[in-house]
């Protein structure tokens, strides 16, 4: 089972949805870039071996098994945790291209901390249950998640994730002391706007903000 730290929670954050998050129960123990690029064979005429050309590109990949118990609690799981992150693969409706018709699931971000995040669209979910209830409900799973970058940022070494964003992506990592006022001052140069923030991130108790939260900085 992985320990408890005191480190950040890692979150997977709904870009489209006005910063909706999952938060991960234990952050992973390990997670795996790749990336591929793609090379045709060019002329062989008169050669032992045909030249390789560049083609293109493809987008990066992030995967990681995530873990979540909810026995203590004696809790469904998936209610509680994965059922979260499976919706995140689902079609939303209400992202509808105007011109194509068509709907897609959310962008998210992972988001661990401060030191760095991942913008791309999950491509797979494997979940697997390994402890139940005696009424059968499960309280133990694991799910093997793998993202795929939605930007080129050329960015899989740490990166600051308060700094602006395509359609208002940016985060703000709450530390001791901040209020919705200040960060608000921070964002927009405008303490007043503080409601902007709150709304977008659903938050019900205002002066109560926890070090190490994340939240959504909407769009000026």
């Amino acid at each position: 089972m992985p320990n408890t730290t005191s480190l950040a929670k890692a979150l997977i954050i709904n870009l489209d949805q006005g910063g909706q998050r999952v938060s991960c129960l234990f952050n992973p123990t390990e997670y795996t870039f790749s990336k591929q690029n793609t090379w045709v064979q060019g002329g062989t005429s008169g050669k032992d071996m045909p030249q390789l050309e560049f083609s293109s590109g493809q987008p990066a990949t992030l995967q990681m098994q995530l873990f979540f118990d909810t026995y203590a609690e004696r809790n469904d799981v998936r209610t509680a945790y994965t059922d979260g992150i499976w919706e995140l693969m689902s079609v939303d409706e209400s992202l509808r291209d105007p011109k194509t018709q068509k709907a897609r699931p959310p962008m998210v971000r992972f988001q661990w901390g401060k030191n760095w995040s991942f913008d791309a669209v999950i491509t797979s979910i494997t979940q697997k249950f390994t402890l139940f209830l005696d009424d059968g409900t499960p309280v133990r799973a694991t799910l093997d998640v793998t993202f795929q970058q939605v930007k080129d940022t050329r960015q899989l070494r740490p990166q600051n994730p308060t700094s602006g964003g395509d359609g208002g992506e940016r985060v703000w990592n709450v530390g001791a002391g901040d209020t919705l006022a200040w960060i608000a001052y921070k964002s927009y140069g405008d303490s007043t706007r503080w409601r902007a923030i709150a709304d977008a991130n659903a938050l019900s108790h205002i002066r109560r903000l926890t070090p190490g939260m994340v939240l959504v900085i909407p769009n000026d």
